[in-house]
């Protein structure tokens, strides 16, 4: 038998555990506190504001339309920065430890917990990419239009959350991806500067090719990170980040290496080309990697990234207040079809069903273990036995977030 982190009932481990507990985390999403609304909207709120500021403070560190710096070292700063903010709560969080408890800090919960949660080097290795795309992609489009590209990432998580962790949505709730893509569309057309070109390709070709990796790798690497972080729920978050950014600050240290090994060794100095903007950037990036961990452990991925999507509109305002990039009329509407679709998602009247159970027929059904044809379409997966027991209780409604 597993339980659940959250509400403590129990399921089957000879079950379809992912299609059960996708099941009941619906159902806990749909009845929670409004103090853990409120901490949504703090993380909602708190990731606008700084991925809005990503783009801006990118540009900005850019010096005649390229970077002075390496963005492998903004990177690496980047997750060490993160380390260190990783190590300094989780001291916080051991001195808070209750009489009984296990240290966090001792060698043996280190040990165990790094053999758990090996599974972090993934997302952690995908980011270390996902992160250095992000600077490239300023070298093609705007930040108010990176943005908008950037959106295109919910789409595929949609479909990644429904391959790996069995993640329902409604027709309603795909269509307003769908319309998500379309607002995205609109703000695409014509962007692209006529007859220019980089690094020997054509603008078109070269953009759109980063374009489709900048996409589909952090989207996996979003994913992967909220199933490996969620699969070890009992684990301190502080002590999960750690693990996740000494991958990444591991990953980016080698990247470094490489890059002095093919461009000489005046490479490994980490601080060359950095300005007052560069430093500003590795403390929003920092900030918003340590507020992503509790998105995708404490809420999801979907949330995360329409959150990231409201911040567009303050980063095509903002480029346009302090660079003078102009706000056309292909921008302003993609923006108007995006939050329609935003609200279309997560409006009461999309949210999934849950199909009609009847108790008395699959108490009847596991006590004899047979299975008649009414039985079998209640029971239209493995696992709805446990899942229809999987209740709300009323401790279920105490904050998801650690306070």
């Amino acid at each position: 038998m597993i339980e659940c982190s959250v509400c403590h009932s129990k399921i089957s481990a000879n079950n379809n555990n992912s299609k059960a507990v996708a099941r009941a985390y619906d159902r806990h999403r749909s009845d929670v506190s409004s103090k853990t609304r409120f901490l949504n909207l703090l993380l909602v709120v708190g990731d606008c504001i700084l991925v809005g500021l990503q783009p801006i403070l990118v540009y900005m560190s850019k010096e005649d339309g390229k970077f002075e710096f390496s963005p492998t070292s903004v990177n690496f700063l980047t997750e060490t920065a993160k380390v260190f903010f990783a190590i300094f709560m989780l001291l916080i969080q051991a001195r808070r430890k209750k009489v009984g408890e296990k240290s966090l800090v001792s060698l043996s919960t280190f040990v165990q917990a790094a053999r758990n949660n090996v599974l972090l080097a993934v997302p952690a290795f995908l980011y270390a990419i996902s992160n250095y795309l992000k600077f490239i992609m300023q070298l093609y489009f705007n930040p108010a239009t990176v943005k908008m590209l950037g959106n295109l990432k919910v789409l595929v998580i949609a479909v990644l959350l429904k391959m790996i962790m069995k993640r329902r949505f409604s027709i309603i709730q795909w269509e307003a991806l769908a319309l998500l893509l379309i607002g995205i569309s609109v703000n695409q057309l014509r962007t692209l500067p006529e007859g220019s070109s980089a690094m020997g390709l054509s603008v078109a070709t070269g953009a759109y090719l980063y374009t489709l990796i900048f996409v589909s790798v952090p989207s996996f690497a979003s994913v992967y990170n909220e199933y490996a972080l969620k699969s070890q729920f009992e684990t301190s978050i502080y002590l999960q980040n750690l693990f996740l950014y000494g991958y990444g600050a591991i990953f980016n240290f080698l990247a470094i290496l490489v890059t002095a090994i093919f461009k000489g060794t005046s490479s490994l100095d980490i601080l060359h080309g950095h300005s007052r903007a560069t430093m500003l950037l590795i403390c929003n990036n920092a900030a918003q990697g340590i507020l992503s961990s509790f998105f995708f452990k404490y809420a999801d991925t979907i949330l995360k990234k329409y959150s990231s999507t409201v911040a567009t509109i303050f980063t095509g305002i903002a480029s346009a207040v302090l660079f003078g990039h102009a706000l056309t009329m292909n921008f302003i509407l993609g923006i108007s079809i995006v939050f329609i679709s935003m609200h279309q998602f997560f409006s009461p009247h999309s949210k999934v069903k849950d199909e009609p159970r009847d108790d008395s027929l699959e108490m009847v059904d596991s006590q004899n273990s047979q299975r008649s044809k009414d039985s079998s379409f209640i029971n239209m997966t493995a696992g709805a036995n446990d899942d229809a027991s999987h209740h709300v209780g009323h401790d279920e409604k105490a904050p998801l977030l650690p306070i």
